[in-house]
């Protein structure tokens, strides 16, 4: 089944990327406010925050990143109880619909769902002390709220919410080499034992289930790709698992780049470009992409 572009508008409101800014999808009824909490005041004036919705708390303490999901049928009144009684968060994330038409027991399905999914992503530590129950709606409400979350999940990452972003992949059969449809790519370190297997699909750096990587995290933590966090994140979640003197990846899992994936595998920066090689012919990453750079310039 193809997939289907979609039309995604951001408004900076003040005209800068770390500001205040507003997100809408062509023929979707949510809104999504984004606010510093040193513009709260800005927010709170704004029409959609006296709306009923949902909201995301984000921040950090001691140093590790921490959110919060709500509900309000005033989100405005919710906020402003938040800055008084929660000292942590730094950025908000309103949720509404354009036209106020979401009611209380929409919101508590969309809170129970939201938790429930950052939860299971386990990309950021969550502030709220368990799942709530979800709302009794029909089976037709249920199915809009679904709907929701979908184009929701699609906007939150491209605002830089990523905590309900799931890498994970369902687990596929290994990958063959000889799979023309495929392009499956290995890196290896013989010395330590490491040997991993990844697919590029769809734009996605696919390493899969039962590839080996180091055991723990040698490199700098002081990097600035920060990938000794990403490291700590898949250890953590379990996509990463103790295997004898090794880390199994349990699942497949998508990374943003050949070098994301290289340094977690390695468990040290590395430029995965040259790191990984096809297995049908042994070219680097680099050099396949050079060729296919050739022969778009040569059509």
């Amino acid at each position: 089944m193809s997939i289907k572009g979609r039309s995604l508008q951001l408004f900076f409101i003040d005209g800068r990327p770390d500001g205040m800014l507003t997100a809408e999808v062509f023929n979707w009824t949510g809104h999504v406010l984004r606010a510093p909490r040193t513009q709260l005041k800005d927010a709170l004036t704004r029409e959609q925050a006296a709306f009923t919705g949902v909201y995301v708390l984000l921040g950090e303490r001691d140093g590790n990143a921490l959110a919060y999901i709500g509900e309000a049928e005033d989100l405005g009144e919710r906020m402003r109880d938040h800055a008084k009684k929660k000292d942590w968060w730094e950025t908000a994330v309103l949720i509404t619909s354009a036209a106020n038409n979401l009611h209380k027991a929409h919101v508590k399905y969309l809170e129970s769902r939201l938790v429930e999914i950052a939860d299971g992503v386990k990309a950021t530590a969550l502030d709220n002390g368990n799942i709530p129950p979800r709302s009794s709606l029909s089976e037709a409400d249920q199915a809009n709220m679904e709907s929701f979350l979908d184009t929701l999940r699609m906007v939150l990452p491209a605002i830089r919410v990523d905590i309900f972003m799931d890498k994970s992949r369902p687990t596929s059969e290994p990958a063959k080499a000889n799979d023309a449809s495929l392009l499956v790519f290995e890196l290896s370190t013989p010395r330590i034992g490491i040997k991993a297997t990844a697919v590029l699909k769809d734009g996605e750096w696919i390493v899969q289930a039962g590839s080996l990587a180091r055991n723990e995290w040698v490199g700098d933590r002081a990097h600035k790709t920060n990938y000794h966090t990403l490291f700590d994140e898949l250890c953590e979640n379990g996509v990463l698992e103790v295997h004898g003197k090794h880390r199994l990846f349990t699942r497949d899992y998508a990374f943003s780049s050949p070098s994301a994936a290289g340094a977690v595998v390695n468990g040290r920066s590395r430029n995965g470009r040259t790191a990984w090689k096809l297995h049908n012919d042994r070219r680097t990453y680099a050099e396949w992409e050079e060729d296919q750079l050739a022969k778009v310039t040569e059509e």
